[in-house]
């Protein structure tokens, strides 16, 4: 704990026979002065330096038997270049001019957000973006940036889109890039976590000084708030970059991670080990975690990534506490493993034991591949590239995982039951930056198409995640057609490959526009997004059609809608199809060029054509305003 007049240190190490406080003036090299700690009850070891130790770098040496390892505090804020060493800091130092007055966004309910997926540096780096502080925190903050034909960029870009929720990729302190090497820069996800508690300094312009990194990212937050967009951060509690030599480990041996019957590690993460969430200190260590950047930097959600891996209770506690701070904050995950687990399955956030953690919403990966096909299986369709059968698993997104009488959930392609106790509960989406984009997908699956097919069917697949039940995600540019040139799996391809290319945002604007009236659409009308189980099984009505067609009714003002009546229709099928609808009076809002709340056309029958693979919404006329 930092005060101006002196610093207490603090570690948990049970097993350790000496720990000692190491404290350098550098980041890295420098003179080491080491002082003594004093053991107390429960396994704590405590030491105090006197004066102001803002900026004092730190390690703690560890002693078990007759090794001693040196080894970063898991509960550090601050640290130096690449993490090999804490920092004192004093936060209040870090905070940029008008932070204490800005104030967080808030929504009614996690079903009004609007979630986008990106990568720090995929966010500036292009030649054309526009962007000063390419790759950089600090690229958040720079406003009227204009890229090719003075297409809008970086933050005016999702000011604009409509979001309202930024899911960032990791950026937390990760091990596989080399902060000292700015003029070389590196490319990775940042999925291999190497201190919790401290932000990435690859992104900061100075990786050397534990506070800029701080300061940095805050300004970014302020910068994002003040835009009334929230910001997601993208977590992995599951595990850690190293096993048997990191620094959980070399402080408490055999404790921090699960182990196999013969002492091995386990690897349900399918990364070398996995953390044992269930146990005590374990949970607080995470717990801690979660509530330090939601209160010191202000997060307003947490994506967990391999969430299978958190035992439940976990889950649960994170959820009761983040309530208690700021009600409203985000939580979702991967309801999955990275593969077997010594962690049982009745205590592990799997989405089949969704229920059991209400609040905790989960990738509902069924209506991703009956969207687009198979992630795993590159030439496979799904329905909007042509495959008939996939109907239920669409329809399972549609009504966010949820229990629906006309739903058969026999034929949905993984879930063969409801397991979302809420539609808040079922994250809706196609695509995201793990496996091909659905650009990428549609050209492995119809390789042989003019280019004017594919545009339909990406349309098609995003209309379908923008008008589901449920919390809609996107993978940022998604909106203008992202490519990462086929590459199913980028996290350590270089910027070229991964970064947004803003110049496809100008030869693709029919399709971002389109994307962008989607989001409006959405956000004006609350029958999009029913709060309950029930509203949905009151309100939301599927039409018989055939294969390769999707339609339902959103009727009687579904949750204080003004729109009294509408019609979503979905056709996949290449030709134009004929469907009967309940009324004769109707104005058109979306159909497969344009979107929005605005009226396209007036139609006035009882009977629709639906253009060859798009997307079709209908309001009665009587309410339409």
């Amino acid at each position: 704990m930092y005060t101006p007049a002196e610093t207490v240190f603090t570690v948990w190490a049970p097993t350790a026979r000496k720990v000692s406080l190491c404290t350098y003036r550098q980041g890295r090299g420098g003179v080491k002065t080491v002082y003594p700690m004093s053991r107390e009850k429960g396994g704590i070891w405590r030491g105090k330096v006197d004066g102001d130790c803002h900026g004092l770098y730190y390690t703690y040496a560890v002693t078990h038997e007759d090794d001693v390892f040196e080894v970063v505090d898991p509960y550090a804020r601050a640290a130096g270049v690449n993490g090999v060493r804490g920092m004192v800091v004093d936060l209040a130092r870090t905070n940029p001019e008008g932070w204490p007055g800005i104030e967080r966004p808030v929504l009614d309910a996690m079903v009004d957000a609007i979630i986008y997926e990106l990568h720090v540096r995929d966010f500036s780096t292009h030649p054309q973006s526009g962007i000063v502080h390419k790759g950089k925190f600090l690229a958040f903050t720079e406003a009227g940036t204009r890229g090719p034909q003075g297409i809008k960029t970086g933050l005016d870009h999702l000011l604009d889109l409509g979001i309202t929720h930024l899911h960032l990729l990791p950026i937390f302190d990760f091990a596989s890039v080399d902060e000292a090497e700015q003029e070389h820069p590196q490319f990775n996800w940042g999925y291999d976590p190497k201190n919790y508690n401290v932000p990435e300094g690859s992104y900061a312009t100075d990786p050397f000084d534990g506070t800029v990194r701080i300061r940095e990212l805050k300004a970014a937050i302020q910068s994002l708030h003040q835009r009334k967009i929230g910001v997601i951060m993208d977590v992995v509690y599951n595990h850690t970059y190293k096993a048997w030599d990191s620094n959980l480990n070399r402080l408490v041996p055999g404790y921090y991670y699960r182990m196999n019957p013969d002492r091995s590690f386990a690897n349900g993460s399918g990364c070398g080990n996995e953390l044992a969430s269930e146990r005590p200190m374990v949970r607080k260590l995470i717990l801690d975690s979660v509530v330090y950047w939601a209160t010191e930097y202000r997060v307003d959600g947490f994506r967990f990534d391999l969430m299978g891996l958190m035992d439940l209770e976990t889950m649960r506690q994170i959820r009761q506490t983040l309530d208690r701070i700021a009600p409203g904050l985000i939580i979702y995950g991967e309801g999955w493993t990275g593969g077997p687990s010594p962690l049982p399955g009745e205590q592990a956030a799997l989405k089949g034991n969704a229920s059991q953690v209400p609040g905790v919403a989960f990738f509902n990966d069924s209506a991703r591949d009956g969207i687009k096909g198979d992630v795993f299986n590159g030439p496979e369709p799904g329905f909007v590239n042509g495959r008939p059968g996939r109907e239920e698993s669409v329809k399972f997104g549609i009504v966010a995982a949820t229990s629906h009488p006309q739903l058969w959930y026999e034929r949905v392609n993984y879930d063969h039951w409801p397991w979302a106790g809420a539609p808040d509960q079922s994250v809706v989406y196609c695509e995201a930056h793990d496996n091909l984009t659905l650009w990428d997908k549609l050209g492995m699956t119809n390789p042989d198409e003019p280019e004017e097919m594919r545009i339909k069917r990406h349309k098609l697949g995003g209309a379908i995640v923008l008008t589901s039940q449920g919390v809609p995600f996107l993978h940022a540019g998604q909106d203008f057609l992202r490519t990462k040139g086929g590459n199913a799996n980028s996290y350590l391809a270089p910027d070229e490959i991964n970064r947004l290319d803003w110049a496809r945002k100008a030869r693709f604007h029919d399709v971002y526009t389109y994307y962008r009236g989607l989001i409006a659409l959405r956000k004006a009308h609350p029958a999009f997004r029913l709060r309950t189980t029930a509203q949905i099984q009151t309100h939301l009505r599927f039409l018989d059609l055939p294969a390769q067609q999707i339609g339902y009714t959103l009727g009687e003002h579904a949750n204080g809608d003004p729109w009294r009546l509408i019609v979503v229709l979905f056709n996949a099928q290449n030709d134009w199809v004929t469907v009967a609808l309940p009324g004769d009076d109707w104005v058109i809002v979306v159909d497969q060029d344009r979107a929005g709340t605005a009226a396209l056309a007036y139609h006035n029958s009882n009977h629709v054509e639906v253009a060859p693979l798009s997307a079709l919404v209908l309001v009665d006329r009587a309410s339409f305003r």
